[in-house]
């Protein structure tokens, strides 16, 4: 089979020892009942909240510890185009074979959940989960269709100040919430900005991730714009696992806050 990267991966039966260096797909895992599987996580894969006491940590997304990867003895990897180098993949490459995802839309999504469940043979797992996922997309889509498009700033990062640019899931989900992202048509994925450039917006939001903004970050950029702004949670933005399923309602939450 090929990986979302195109990369042909030699799978020659159902993997029972699995590593996962992307912290939402640590989770999706889990949800497909794959748990059992699972023996190294990184640091960062907080969901659910024990995983990192019953697997092994073995680094982070940008830096992982070979030794320890190659002790679990995986024979599967899971990585991300965007979570994790090109360096890494190449390492873990030498332990196990790397299933590269790359999810930038919906049915980049789907893709990958077809994927895994030829991988693991867990396709009606795995069918059910995108049913679900669709289902849940198109109530809130027909919910808010009469909503009005308003422009938005989504920030990721203080000092220097980043936002999310347009080739991502982040600006997918934005406009799932009807919002037009005024950056969308920069050409890095999450390009850097002088805090007057948000003055073209109509609401910013503060994601909780990767800078960890909270409200008392809000009055830093009230100065700079007339925009209503919002601290949100990041998961529910950027994760594009099984966390999804519980994102439309945190959407619906959001957006009934706002009016």
């Amino acid at each position: 089979m090929r990986d979302q990267l195109g990369r042909v991966i030699s799978i020659q039966k159902r993997p029972s020892r699995i590593v996962c260096l992307v912290p939402s797909l640590t989770e999706l895992l889990v949800d497909l009942e794959l748990s059992d599987n699972i023996v190294g996580v990184t640091k960062f894969c907080v969901h659910p909240k024990n995983i990192r006491e019953k697997k092994k940590i073995v680094g982070g997304t940008k830096s992982i510890h070979l030794e320890k990867i190659k002790q679990l003895k995986p024979d599967f990897i899971l990585c991300n185009k965007e979570e994790n180098t090109p360096e890494i993949v190449a390492s873990c490459q030498e332990i196990a074979p790397v299933y590269v995802s790359d999810i930038n839309t919906f049915e980049d999504f789907y893709t990958f959940l077809i994927d895994l469940g030829e991988v693991f043979q867990i396709e009606k797992s795995t069918q059910n989960l995108i049913e679900q996922v669709s289902k849940r997309r198109r109530a809130f889509k027909k919910k808010v269709s009469a909503r009005p498009v308003n422009k938005v700033a989504y920030l990721i990062w203080n000092n220097p100040v980043m936002v999310a640019g347009g080739a991502n899931f982040i600006n997918v989900l934005l406009k799932e919430l009807q919002f037009k992202n005024i950056f969308e048509d920069k050409k890095s994925r999450y390009p850097e900005i002088n805090r007057i450039d948000l003055k073209d917006a109509e609401l910013i939001l503060l994601s909780s991730e990767p800078f960890p903004f909270t409200e008392k970050h809000i009055s830093e950029f009230q100065q700079f714009t007339g925009a209503k702004i919002f601290c949100v949670d990041g998961e529910y933005f950027s994760w594009y696992g099984s966390r999804l399923l519980k994102a439309f309602d945190y959407f619906e939450e959001l957006l009934a806050e706002m009016d």
